[in-house]
């Protein structure tokens, strides 16, 4: 819906996926939509460089979720907002259901 605007797909989707989980890994994302990483890592660079995200590390993972410094951020999130409302229900319903589910208790590391 806002590839024309944004440029890409892959971009709409990171947004989405961002908004909606409130951060993110490359891989994880690239999964949920069954897309190429590379694309998707491309825009999350883009993006942290552009100052729209942030990352940090966790283990050997890059976590990537919104800056709370960027100036029109209130405003982007708000467009997303409007553009989730369009999004196909069985898209909508699989962003926000965020099932990470516990490690078992007495597993070995």
């Amino acid at each position: 819906m806002l590839e024309t605007l944004l440029g890409s797909t892959s971009c709409e989707q990171v947004l989405l996926f961002i908004l909606a989980r409130e951060e993110g890994y490359p891989r994880e994302i690239a999964r949920f939509f069954g897309v190429d990483y590379r694309p998707i890592r491309n825009q999350l660079d883009k993006l942290e460089a552009g100052g729209v995200f942030r990352s940090r590390s966790a283990g050997k993972t890059r976590l990537y979720s919104f800056n709370p410094r960027c100036p029109f951020l209130n405003e982007l999130k708000a467009l997303l907002v409007k553009v989730m409302m369009f999004c196909p229900v069985d898209l909508k319903e699989r962003l926000l259901i965020n099932r990470r589910r516990p490690r078992r208790r007495g597993k070995p590391l």
